[in-house]
């Protein structure tokens, strides 16, 4: 019976235990824990991956939302004191102020609020998350298509696909594989502070699709043919290219040639 309410928890919150351990282990090897740094989980379940990153952090804080895995996760890690379990929604957390990781088998249901949350943590240096297959393609370029949330992020971010899991290696099984997804701060943004927010204002102009191509998008936008003409052929983006077709280094090419005056 308990079993039983475990498992329809588990599909009330979109959670799904990693089971295999070469594939724990090969997750560890993607997220390259600081040795002497502060380590954060999202959604450590039965604490597959807690016991196996906890040897490789000077501190680990896991956040559980479900309160009926906390007693024994507790009672598993409770030989090592440098981690700590706390029965909490993870993006309700406040962000630590000094550099910090974070990991995660995390639910697919959440993949997007919770991935928000690490873009939006100043201190973070990266992020290492197990996600629906689909997903980490959409964001890393896998399919040869780039998204708009990349494409902004770009100069501060770089996303990366680092492996597939497949759907059997885990219980309950889902309907879909996953993949390894790692997002890691850039040391120095791609561009200078001053230009940021205007490199974000045409990406998000060209995102509009109004014209269909990226081209007609960013003319409608207010730049003028010869300008366009001088930054596509410098990027080389042909005209009619459709905006998710275009990978984040060409935008960055795009945006230094549009800005000159």
């Amino acid at each position: 019976m308990a079993r039983s309410r475990q498992h329809r928890r588990s599909r009330t919150l979109s959670q799904n235990f990693l089971t295999d351990r070469a594939t724990v282990a090969r997750f560890v090897r993607a997220a390259r824990p600081d040795p002497a740094g502060l380590l954060l989980e999202a959604g450590p379940g039965k604490g597959a991956l807690t016991t196996a990153l906890a040897p490789h952090c000077r501190e680990l804080r896991a956040y559980e939302i479900d309160p009926g895995l906390v007693p024994e996760l507790r009672s598993t890690l409770a030989a090592t004191p440098h981690v700590r379990v706390y029965e909490r929604d993870f993006v309700t957390v406040s962000p630590p102020r000094e550099p910090f990781a974070v990991v995660g088998n995390v639910p697919f249901s959440r993949t997007a609020d919770i991935v928000d949350w690490c873009l939006r943590a100043p201190s973070l240096t990266d992020a290492t998350l197990i996600t629906q297959l689909e997903y980490a393609r959409k964001r890393t370029g896998d399919f040869g298509r780039w998204s708009l949330r990349t494409v902004e992020t770009w100069p501060h971010v770089e996303w990366r696909l680092l492996g597939r899991i497949g759907r059997r290696e885990f219980r309950p099984v889902p309907s879909v594989d996953a993949g390894i997804l790692r997002v890691e701060r850039r040391p120095r943004p791609l561009l200078p502070a001053a230009q940021l927010d205007g490199y974000r204002r045409l990406v998000e102009a060209g995102f509009t699709g109004i014209g269909g191509s990226l081209y007609a998008s960013l003319h409608r936008a207010g730049h003028p043919r010869r300008r366009l003409d001088e930054a596509f052929g410098a990027a080389g983006v042909d005209r009619a290219e459709i905006v998710a077709f275009v990978p984040p280094g060409a935008w960055l090419t795009l945006h230094t040639v549009l800005r000159r005056r």
